[in-house]
């Protein structure tokens, strides 16, 4: 099964979206905006962008978990990983969005 993009709003009244891979987990997320047009605007640049290795920087937290963020021609963040214990599983998370990352489908899950 293909990933898919949600589109949703936080408690902040700000929309997110979250990139799913075909079996339903998270894989990356993206920062607040404060309408739905950017958080789309956001969802293309994440299928424009997410094909280019150059792209994603691995970094790593204060407790040493590996995260990847996938950033615009700009140098801006587009979206960010959860936490992943090892390079390795980060890298396969990489991966993931590199398939996923082109879908198609946005499922709205706001009110409006």
């Amino acid at each position: 099964m293909p990933g898919k993009f949600e589109l949703f709003q936080g408690k902040n009244k700000q929309y997110y979206f979250r990139l799913k891979a075909g079996n339903g987990e998270c894989i990356m997320t993206s920062e607040g905006y404060t309408t739905k047009k950017a958080a789309l605007n956001g969802v293309a640049a994440v299928r424009k962008n997410c094909g280019n290795d150059g792209r994603f920087e691995v970094r790593e937290a204060k407790n040493g978990k590996k995260y990847f963020i996938l950033k615009a021609g700009n140098h801006q963040e587009i979206g960010r990983s959860q936490m992943y214990a090892s390079t390795q599983s980060c890298s396969k998370g990489m991966a993931s969005v590199k398939r996923n990352g082109s879908s198609d489908r946005c499922d709205d899950l706001t009110d409006d």
